[in-house]
């Protein structure tokens, strides 16, 4: 995800020059498919009437339900015939420049490594899971592929104009954490939320977090935590929407605008938002560390 702070200034060993690597599916370990299959199962049982009908589709389509942590040659080739999209294999976290030109062209970027079998509930780093059950289905929706791909462009322009802190609050609250209203109802499409067993239901049914309506600069103007759960979720009315805006706003003086305003600390409420659910905040109250002195 744009906006992280990289180890790498250049390609390890063994990566080509934008950083793709093999993804070497033989590499994986009997112990490895069956945590990518556990994984899977429970998300796959949770997420019927929580996630977005793009979301469950992609998972279909793409046959992500086949047990074992998925050949990116094999779903690239479904997804090619789909959306234009492929999936490649990087060492880790890149560069923001190659992320963007990565999405820009139609290639997503996925770690080919899985957690360990501890680490089910909670990883630092995005692993395969993450980035291909949590991602990829998306990517199968020709409207939410046509948004990636724009985001990318607009990340190489945003890299010129010092802009990439609020591009990557876009990123954050839509494709890592967004939610989606549908039939009535709000649905999750974010990565961060489809992929985690906890934040699948936090996201819908816990009472700490407010969703507000989607507003392009207010999100862009919101800081977020990556530590715990959201204390603050943005719910589309429609991906056809989200694109709309992404493709038809000039984001060259939107970008100049905020720089002169102040950041809005997370899980503030202001006077014009469009408040769908008021959070409680009592889970960021009981996380929060304890005051000495």
């Amino acid at each position: 995800m744009t906006g992280e702070t990289h180890v790498l200034e250049s390609p390890p060993a063994g990566a080509a020059a934008d950083w793709t690597i093999p993804q070497d599916w033989a590499h994986y370990t009997q112990e490895d498919h069956r945590t990518w299959d556990t994984l899977f199962a429970r998300q796959a049982k949770l997420l019927p009437g929580r996630a977005s009908d793009a979301y469950l589709r992609g998972l279909d389509v793409l046959k992500l339900s086949k047990p074992g942590i998925p050949d990116f040659e094999e779903l690239s080739e479904r997804l090619m015939k789909l959306t234009g999209w492929q999936v490649v294999a990087v060492p880790g976290l890149v560069p923001d420049d190659v992320f963007f030109d990565h999405m820009a062209n139609r290639r997503f970027v996925a770690g080919n490594f899985i957690r360990r079998p501890d680490q089910l509930d909670y990883l630092q780093e995005p692993d395969v899971f993450h980035d291909v059950f949590g991602h990829v289905p998306m990517l199968a929706d020709p409207v939410f592929a046509d948004y990636l791909a724009a985001y990318g462009r607009g990340g190489q322009r945003a890299m010129g104009l010092h802009a990439l802190k609020y591009l990557g609050r876009l990123y954050w609250y839509t494709v890592e954490f967004g939610l989606i209203e549908e039939a009535g109802a709000l649905r999750i499409y974010g990565s961060g939320i489809v992929s985690s067993f906890s934040e699948s239901r936090f996201a819908l049914d816990d009472p700490s977090p407010n969703r507000i309506a989607f507003d392009l600069a207010r999100v862009m103007r919101t800081e977020y935590r990556i530590d715990d759960f959201q204390q603050n979720y943005f719910v589309i009315p429609s991906f056809d929407e989200l694109l709309r805006v992404t493709v038809e706003t000039d984001f060259a003086p939107l970008y100049e605008e905020m720089l002169a305003e102040p950041d809005i600390p997370i899980a503030a409420i202001l006077p014009e938002d469009r408040v769908i659910t008021e959070g409680t905040q009592d889970y960021a109250r009981s996380r929060a560390p304890a005051v000495v002195g």
